[in-house]
Order: structure tokens, then sequence, then C-alpha cells
């Protein structure tokens, strides 16, 4: 899968490196200064690039841990994200990153304890969520990071009052099912309807697959949260988000338990105006660009009368189906 590995001199002797190169021995390893020598650079094309992307290994070495953005919030306490890698594996239409970033390229930082030193910090000032998942997915490269081993020996080891979400489209879940489940940890699984998905969401597990997943963790014991973010629009998206929760917590063979999941959150299609044209420029003929948008407060969503009816419609099937106190709906942009 990887066949070229870059490699930053601050971290040439990590043993997460040796790791990297022992699973790799065929790849091409060439050495920079900074990541962000290969990363940022110029006349790179992500579009390219994905169809075959390389992996950088490096340090973070600042910001590594920020305040989430008021969507990403859960639960009580302060909001904290981070990202272990940059990039991801699948390919979504309509992901941010590929808007926010040259280069499609994996950017591993493998410096996990500096992350934990910052976590513990912020811990010791009270309550807080720490939010994996917001550049990259949590699990889809676990078997090559290990990320998750790491994450779940550090948050079993904190207060109750320190809650990590590992956010997901796959179905790595090895790592969680190896162990006794800890209750401050949520596993949350996104998900579009199936012909969004098959449309916009390129590598993407089945939804049948991800499910079995959420179930297999449920059964264990492990919190499980469901995203519906973003909500695409198409002419019959109402029918559509029916037959997804109809499959989610009906159809499939073993369906979720709907009282026993952790939080649903929902939330309307937007994207910084620099992101969604950068995005378009990649994809000029994608159908997804040329919805009922328009943008308000520097960003790009769709039309607010189309975005409410959307909100409510979906949110009053889903109601249909989870408790109430488990939503945790989205905040719409301002209308002006």
């Amino acid at each position: 899968m990887i066949s070229t590995i870059y490699i930053e001199q601050a971290i040439a002797d990590h043993p997460r490196l040796t790791s990297l190169l022992e699973r790799y021995p065929k790849a091409a390893q060439v050495s920079c200064e900074r990541y962000g020598e290969v990363f940022n650079r110029k006349a790179q094309n992500f579009r390219l690039q994905k169809l075959k992307p390389s992996l950088i290994a490096a340090r973070k070495h600042q910001g590594r841990l920020l305040p989430s953005p008021p969507e990403y919030r859960i639960g009580e306490g302060a909001g904290y994200y981070f990202s272990h890698l940059l990039n991801c594996l699948y390919d979504c239409r309509y992901c941010f990153l590929q808007g926010m970033y040259r280069s499609a390229h994996y950017v591993w930082f493998l410096n996990y304890e500096e992350f934990a030193q910052d976590i513990r910090e912020l811990v010791a000032q009270g309550p807080s969520w720490f939010y994996s998942g917001y550049d990259c997915d949590s699990l889809a490269l676990d078997p090559v990071t290990g990320f998750a081993d790491f994450a779940l020996d550090l948050f079993a080891d904190l207060p109750a009052h320190a809650r990590l979400e590992l956010r997901t489209k796959s179905t790595q879940i090895r790592s969680l099912l190896a162990r006794e489940p800890l209750q401050n940890v949520v596993t949350a699984f996104s998900f579009t309807p199936a012909a969004v998905g098959n449309a916009l969401e390129l590598k993407v597990p089945a939804i049948e697959k991800r499910v079995a997943a959420m179930v297999k963790l449920q059964q264990a014991g492990w919190p499980v949260g469901l995203r519906l973010d973003p909500l695409i629009y198409t002419r019959d998206y109402e029918e559509q988000y029916r037959q997804l929760f109809k499959t989610l917590f009906e159809s499939v063979d073993q369906p979720l338990n709907a009282d026993a999941l952790h939080s649903v959150s929902l939330g309307a299609f937007r994207l910084p105006k620099g992101y969604f044209e950068s995005m378009r420029k990649l994809y000029p003929q994608e159908v997804l660009f040329a919805g009922p948008l328009e943008t308000r407060g520097g960003m790009v969503s769709y039309q607010p009368e189309l975005e409410q009816q959307m909100v409510e419609r979906v949110e009053a099937l889903l109601l249909d189906y989870i408790p109430a106190e488990a939503y945790f709906p989205c905040p719409l942009p301002e209308s002006t």
C-alpha cells in the first residue's frame, strides 16, 4: 500500500518508525528536515496523489490539541480535538481535507507520548472530551499506527471525567475487542444513505459491515455513537434517510440497539468557502458541488430554508428510533 516513506530527521531513531519500516521493507525511504517540505510544497495535485499516497513520518511540534468546533460537542466539559494523522484512507467527495491540504499524502505523527502529556495536563483542569478523527479517520490505518492501543492504555489510567471519541468509518475494531471495555471511550461511526455513500464515499466499508462492527462493540460492552454528518441533499433525501435508519435499526441480521447508543449527532453540509472552491476545482463535474448551495458568513451550505427542512425531517425520522437524551444536534450556521 505504501511505496514511499518520507522521514523527518527528528524521528529517524523512533521505535515506531522502526516498526513501520519493518512493515514496508520495499518502500523507498526519503529523508527530510520537516514534513512541511513535502506536504506543503506548491504545484501538488491532491486528486492524483490520492490514487497512490505516500506516508510522511513526522513529529508534531506545536498545536497538538486544539479547542473543538461547536458541532463536535457531545457532552459537558471542555472539548479538544487532535489528530495523530493528517489525511484519510477513504476518499469522500464532501471531505474538507481535500480543500484544506495541498497534499493527499498521509502524515503520521509518531510522538504519541507528547500528545498524552498534553491530554493529562488538560484533564487536570476538569472534565474534558477529546475528539480523535478530525483530520483523519481514527481507526482506518490502526494496523499501521497502533494508535488505538496507545489511546486506550492512556484513557484507562485517566479519571472518568476524561473522555475520548474515536470517530471512524472503518471496521478496524480488533484492538478494542481484544480488551475490557472502557466507559470513557466512545467509538463513533459515520453514515450517509447507501446511494449517497456509493456515489461520494470511495473505499468506505458497506453500511452492513459498519453496523456489524458497531453491534460487536455494543455486545462487548463498549459505548458506541452514531454520526450523521453531513446531511447530503438529494431529491428523495427523506426516503433515503428513512431507509438508512431502517437498515441501521431493523433490517440487518443484527441491528443496532438504539437504546444502548451513547450519542447520536446530526449536522448539515457545510464547508469554508476557500475549501469549497479548491474542491470544486479538483472535481468540476461533481454534482454535489452544483447543488442548491450558498455562502453565508464565509461558509458554503445549503440554502437556509432547505437546510432547516432537511434537519427537521431527518431529525423526526431519527427520533422514532433513538431516545431523545442521546441526541446531540449540530448547530446550524448563522443565516446572515
